[in-house]
């Protein structure tokens, strides 16, 4: 009775281990979300810099602040990036940074990165 086993299970779930920490559709969301230019540059900078404010972000990428803050709510939705509070003011009086979750580094690193890395290699070996 193996296909009545499978008929129960949701398509894509046989991608995924039986108890699955997040669902295919999850990690379909998150892969669609680093699909924008802007949101791979911000998850990208919080992982090589590290937690950052919406400030510095703003300045380091050059992003509107309403875009910016529209691309970081959608990171923190899919939980690539979380937005976290300072219990008291940084030098310039921030309590609110962002920083790429471990769900965000490792979908940077071994996904867009890890391709990235295989042109170069290419690259490198047939030129």
């Amino acid at each position: 009775m193996v296909g009545s086993e499978n008929a129960a299970q949701q398509p894509g779930e046989e991608l995924l281990p039986e108890h699955s920490v997040l669902s295919l559709e999850e990690y379909l969301a998150m892969q669609r979300s680093i699909g924008n230019e802007t949101r791979f540059r911000l998850l990208n900078t919080l992982v090589d810099n590290g937690p950052q404010s919406a400030t510095e972000l703003r300045e380091r990428l050059e992003v509107r602040s309403n875009a910016l803050h529209y691309h970081l709510d959608e990171l923190v939705d899919v939980g690539l990036v979380e937005n976290r509070k300072r219990t008291e003011p940084d030098t310039d009086g921030l309590y609110s940074y962002y920083r790429a979750t471990s769900l965000g580094e490792g979908i940077l690193e071994d996904g867009v990165r890890e391709l990235m890395r295989r042109e170069w290699d290419a690259l490198e070996t047939y030129s």
